[in-house]
């Protein structure tokens, strides 16, 4: 018995949007280099929709795991309702993770924040109120 879900495993063994988007309209990095969970989301944005993400993650399985959910479930949506996805959502939709291992869809949740936080910098755009003040989590791990 895995202590892991076969999506878990197979975003992990498959990861999606894995890489880098040059010229990304967004980039945020969150992480905790005492534990060793770091990721970069990158964003790319046309009229207000994610036409493409892509991450860097440097962890263990359930940080990549994560990460490559977080931008199955924002790639092609707007920037509402990007915004709306939530840890919660992340792990759902990966059918679960371990309670240990829930710092890293945090992780995920804060890292596109962080990018949006970017985006919303480098554009001059008004910050949603969702992303005043954001502070990425710290993490436990």
């Amino acid at each position: 018995m895995s202590l892991y879900t076969d999506k878990v495993m197979d975003h992990f063994e498959n990861p999606r949007n894995v890489g880098v988007i040059e010229n990304a309209d967004g980039i945020g990095e969150v992480g905790n280099p005492q534990c060793g969970d770091i990721m970069r989301m990158y964003l790319k944005i046309e009229n207000d929709v994610l036409v493409d993400v892509k991450f860097k993650t440097f962890g263990c399985g359930s940080a990549i795991a994560t990460s490559s959910m977080a931008t199955e479930l924002i790639k092609g949506k707007t920037i509402d309702e990007a915004l709306e996805l939530t840890n919660k959502a992340v792990v759902e939709a990966l059918d679960g993770l371990p309670a240990r291992k829930i710092h890293c869809s945090v992780l995920a949740e804060d890292a596109i924040k962080a990018a949006f936080v970017d985006y919303f910098t480098k554009t001059g755009r008004e910050m949603p109120e969702c992303l005043v003040g954001f502070e990425p989590h710290e993490d436990e791990h």
